[in-house]
């Protein structure tokens, strides 16, 4: 699937529903967004705790797939600056919208493949969270985390979460499909939950390392593995100025 169909993909989500597609946690009808961004901060910290990370304050963190930059705010708070980069212009619209007056964030339009508009070397810190899950092809996923490794200077780090979990990205049954249309035609529940690039793909594990490896990138840890929220934190060897 291209970065041209993910573009439009969320670029409709983000019309339909931006902080819900985000975090579907919320009540589609009426999004709390104090909820949202508190719960944003949450498990930021769920996930850097799990794998042992910080961000410090004159570090230059990548945010993958920032959306409307709910982590993308907790982020410019603690680091030197943040590059928040999304497939879709609709939702970096709504992160300039939502998030004013960061002057520390570069919000950038990427390619749904790549880190294109980052140079190589250029971060001390890559996080991502609820992204990748959402990728049907396993191949950009992995081509994702080998971005990762181009652009992390030498002793970064990548804290980031994985779908470990196949069963999560299967279609619903026939008869459950049908209810959830009833749903949607009453505006009571959301488009496309059936769509390949919402249920997305898991990503098995040796792939990862194997990725990682390619792009210098030694896997530190990893949580939970056969899970959803599956936590792996990568870093990039100090001293290697491979890229």
């Amino acid at each position: 699937m291209s970065g041209a169909d993910m573009r439009r993909f969320w670029d409709e989500r983000a019309r339909e529903n931006p902080l819900y597609y985000v975090d579907n946690k919320l009540l589609f009808q009426a999004p709390d967004q104090d909820q949202f961004w508190h719960q944003g901060e949450r498990e930021l910290d769920a996930m850097l705790d799990a794998v042992g990370a910080r961000v410090g304050p004159d570090d230059v963190v990548v945010d993958i797939g920032c959306g409307v930059g709910r982590l993308t705010r907790v982020l410019a708070r603690r680091a030197g600056s943040v590059l928040a980069i999304d497939v879709s212009p609709e939702m970096l619209d709504r992160a300039r919208g939502y998030n004013p007056g960061l002057e520390n964030v570069t919000w950038l339009k990427g390619d749904g493949a790549s880190l294109a508009p980052i140079a190589d070397a250029s971060a001390d810190a890559c996080v991502s969270y609820v992204v990748f899950q959402h990728i049907p092809d396993p191949a950009i996923q992995l081509a994702y985390i080998r971005e990762m490794g181009r652009v992390l200077r030498p002793g970064g780090w990548a804290a980031f979460q994985i779908s470990n979990d196949p069963h999560l990205h299967r279609f619903r049954p026939e008869l459950e499909r049908l209810r959830w249309r009833l749903r949607v035609l009453a505006r009571r529940a959301p488009r496309r939950q059936n769509d390949p690039r919402w249920l997305g793909a898991a990503l098995e594990l040796g792939a990862l390392r194997e990725a990682a490896a390619s792009a210098g990138l030694d896997i530190e840890r990893i949580e939970n593995p056969g899970r959803q929220f599956c936590f792996v934190l990568a870093r990039r060897a100090a001293g290697d100025g491979t890229t």
